[in-house]
C-alpha cells in the first residue's frame, strides 16, 4: 500500500497511460516489457498509529491506495500483487473493520483487466509482495496461472493461530494451482528484466519486483517496505511489522 495523494496522481497518471496503451495489447508480440498499475482499493484509518512504532502517527487519520501492478513480457503477463477483493465493490460505502479501517474497492480487477482486452485467464503468472489480505484478495480468480509462492511467506500466512493482517481463505486456490516456490530471489522471464528480490521484515518472506523498463529504467515495487516516504525518510518502522530488522 502507498500514501495518498501523491500516490493517487501517479496512480491516475499509469492508469490514462493504460488506457492510452491499450490496442498494443492485441499484438501477437510485445517486444519490450510494460508496466501498468491498476486500481485495487483504498484502505481509510482514523488513526495511522501503527504506521511507526515510535508515534509520529498516533492519533492521526490518513489513507492508503491499494496497488496491483500488471507487467507484460514476450514470455507472460504478470500480476503483481491482488489488492483488495473485489467482492467489496458490491458496497458502495465499503466495509468497516475494527480498529476504525474502512475498505473501498471503486472498481474491480476483473473491470480493469477487461479494458484492456484481458481475462484472469490470460494472466500467466501470479506474485505477491507479501501474504497481508489486502495483496491476496484477488488471488483466487487466477487460478488458471502459475503462482510464484515465497516458501516462508506461506508458512508463515498458514501458521496458527493466524497471524495478523493474513487471510488463507483469499488465496485458497493455491492448492489447486500450478505453483512455483521460491526461497529468494527469482528471475520470473529469465532475462533479468524482472526480478524478484527478497526483502523480508514487514513479513518473514517480503519481497520487491524489479522491473527494467526501456525509458523508464530501474523500476522497484517495494510493496509494503515502505507505506509512506516518510517513513523511507526516518527510517521508520510500523508496527504491525514481523520484525524492525
Amino acid at each position: 500500500m502507498l500514501r495518498t495523494p501523491s500516490f493517487r496522481r501517479v496512480l491516475l497518471s499509469l492508469l490514462i497511460a493504460v488506457v492510452v496503451a491499450a490496442p498494443a495489447w492485441a499484438a501477437d508480440q510485445v517486444n519490450e516489457v510494460r508496466l501498468y498499475a491498476l486500481d485495487c482499493g483504498r484502505a481509510e484509518f482514523k488513526d495511522m498509529g501503527f504506521f511507526s512504532d515510535t508515534g509520529e502517527y498516533d492519533g492521526k487519520p490518513g489513507a492508503l491506495a491499494v496497488p496491483c501492478f500488471l507487467v507484460r513480457h514476450a514470455k507472460g503477463t504478470l500480476l503483481w500483487d491482488a489488492g483488495l477483493g473485489d467482492k467489496l465493490a458490491d458496497n458502495k460505502d465499503g466495509v468497516e473493520l475494527a480498529g476504525g479501517i474502512r475498505l473501498r474497492v471503486p472498481v474491480t480487477l476483473a473491470e480493469q483487466l477487461k479494458t484492456l482486452s484481458l481475462a484472469a485467464t490470460d494472466v500467466t503468472h501470479v506474485a505477491f509482495s507479501h501474504f497481508h489480505f489486502d495483496h491476496t484478495g484477488n488471488a483466487n480468480l487466477f487460478g488458471a496461472s502459475i503462482w510464484i509462492i515465497n516458501k516462508a511467506e506461506l508458512n508463515w500466512a498458514l501458521t496458527s493461530p493466524t497471524p495478523f493482517g493474513a487471510d488463507p481463505s483469499t488465496f485458497s486456490a493455491y492448492t489447486n494451482v500450478k505453483t512455483q516456490m521460491i526461497e529468494g530471489d527469482h528471475d520470473v522471464f529469465g532475462d533479468g528484466s524482472v526480478k524478484i528480490l527478497k526483502a523480508p521484515g514487514h513479513t518473514p518472506g517480503h519481497q520487491v519486483l524489479e522491473i527494467k523498463l526501456r525509458k523508464a529504467g530501474t523500476v522497484i515495487l517495494s510493496g509494503d517496505l515502505y507505506h509512506m516516504r516518510d517513513n523511507r525518510k526516518y527510517r521508520r518502522i510500523p508496527a504491525i511489522n514481523f520484525e524492525r530488522a
